[in-house]
């Protein structure tokens, strides 16, 4: 057994006590110290947020992920929206209003984006992320009006900044603004990679090869007809996640805390919505019910579902290109995906359908992701769904993800697929599915057994047929025409 050394001190301990008090007057220094209703908060003294945003720092060291910037731009849009329209409405005095939409602005455009550090495992409803923008738009503000941080000399995070909001309905709305923005794009790269699609199916028409059932053998297709079926699922996809896009223009802003509008201008639901239409370009309306508005969140589920959809049909594409590109000497080598990076750190020459492997890892994450924002949809209770924090940033990253990796899947995959002609025709006069079109002329049952004796002795059906002279030799070559035996033929 080691016999442990005692421990030494590093510093003598006479100048313990000097050392720790000048600590402790350099702690001081990097700090300042707030005051809220529950009590002193000590702030580093350059940040912008305040005690709520530290409180929240201090209370949730969950995570090191931090909320997606477009749901903090989506929120500091709407204080924007809010400050122009109280001051329309004469609650909110010229110089407060242009000092806030001059401390938006700088937001906006990209600055102060350090100062924005709440996770998404917060408390619920999203008050400490509501809270901590609203921190930072009044002390940058009030810094604009030459007043020093953390004074709200000026401008109050919550008498000014939160004017007529609440953090229930300012957060609902941030989504919405937020997940319409993002799926704008992702429409985009889906709509790229069923033209890609299309244009691979017109490319394959030609290339007639064995389909496959159960894994089995099948009656033959065309490796273009294949490639139409992945483009119309992915045509499919993007006619459902634009009906969802279009749930979510609808909004509750205005309803404040429960719905009731208490604390705001009659006028300001109507004005805050065209102001926001203003701001972002995106046509906004009233939801007709802002109670609804704030207990149900089944319009980011819609959003969520279309988009586990569109996952599994990715994931489903995917495990057939994989299938179509096994090989490239012992699998079915019908296609070939482009090599982007070796595959492997022991087998040299190996390639692997990587961008195949990586979107469906993607899909995998956003199926899992889809399972929270059901769950969290389903456990609102009476006036708030209180798990918007999740759902916020669960449905962002599904649309941001499946964004980026569409791109790379229609880029560096799809464009880049060839057809191997020769196994396909391989596959197709080996396979035994061809002889479902005897059908029509010979029976299922007769049919079935020149399948068995054509796999025991290794014939093929035509030889079959002809030398038990079932069917002419010019029928035969009628009834297998290449071209007649991938569409309808009687």
């Amino acid at each position: 057994m080691v016999e442990q050394q005692p421990f030494k001190l590093l510093v003598p301990s006479s100048s313990l006590g000097r050392l720790t008090r000048r600590s402790v007057l350099n702690t001081m220094k990097n700090y300042r110290l707030e005051k809220d209703a529950i009590g002193s908060v000590k702030i580093p003294i350059n940040a912008y947020y305040g005690s709520q945003t530290q409180r929240a720092l201090d209370n949730f060291p969950i995570s090191d992920i931090k909320q997606h910037r477009e749901y903090i731009k989506a929120v500091v849009i709407i204080k924007k929206a809010a400050a122009r329209v109280n001051h329309q409405l004469n609650l909110l005095k010229k110089d407060k209003q242009e000092a806030i939409i001059q401390s938006c602005n700088e937001i906006l455009s990209g600055k102060f984006q350090d100062q924005f550090v709440i996770s998404p495992y917060q408390a619920g409803a999203g008050t400490s992320l509501n809270m901590n923008v609203n921190e930072v738009i009044a002390n940058r503000a009030n810094e604009l009006l030459e007043a020093p941080l953390g004074s709200y000399k000026y401008i109050h995070p919550n008498d000014h900044v939160n004017m007529s909001q609440s953090t229930n309905d300012v957060i609902p709305a941030a989504i919405r603004i937020a997940a319409c923005d993002l799926t704008i794009e992702l429409l985009t790269e889906i709509n790229l990679l069923e033209k890609e699609f299309t244009k691979k199916a017109k490319e394959f028409s030609h290339i007639i090869k064995s389909g496959r059932t159960h894994l089995r053998d099948a009656l033959p297709v065309t490796l273009g007809q294949e490639f139409s079926a992945y483009a119309k699922a992915i045509e499919n996809d993007y006619q459902r996640i634009t009906q969802a896009q279009e749930n979510l223009i609808k909004l509750g802003i205005g309803g404040t805390a429960t719905g009731t509008g208490i604390n705001t201008h009659p006028d300001y639901h109507r004005l805050l919505i065209a102001e926001l239409s203003r701001l972002t370009g995106i046509k906004f309306k009233s939801s007709g019910n802002l109670f609804e508005s704030m207990q149900n969140s089944s319009d980011f589920l819609h959003l969520s579902s279309s988009l586990k959809i569109l996952a599994q049909n990715l994931i489903r594409i995917g495990n057939d290109l994989r299938l179509l590109s096994s090989g490239p000497l012992a699998g079915f080598a019908e296609i070939t995906l482009p090599q982007v990076q070796a595959g492997s750190s022991i087998m040299p020459g190996k390639a692997n359908p990587s961008i195949v492997e990586m979107i469906t890892m993607v899909c995998f994450q956003v199926i899992g992701f889809d399972q929270a924002i059901t769950i969290a949809c389903m456990s609102g209770q009476l006036e708030l769904n209180v798990w918007l924090p999740l759902i916020a940033y669960d449905l962002l990253e599904q649309i941001k993800l499946l964004t980026k990796s569409i791109k790379v899947f229609q880029e560096k995959c799809i464009k880049g697929i060839k057809a191997d002609e020769k196994m396909c025709r391989f596959w197709f006069e080996r396979g035994s599915g061809i002889a479902a079109i005897l059908n029509p002329y010979l029976g299922y049952d007769k049919t079935a057994a020149l399948v068995k004796e054509s796999l025991k002795t290794g014939k093929n059906l035509k030889e079959l047929i002809i030398e038990k002279r079932l069917l002419t030799r010019e029928k035969v070559a009628e009834i297998f025409d290449i071209k007649k035996i991938t569409g309808p033929n009687l």
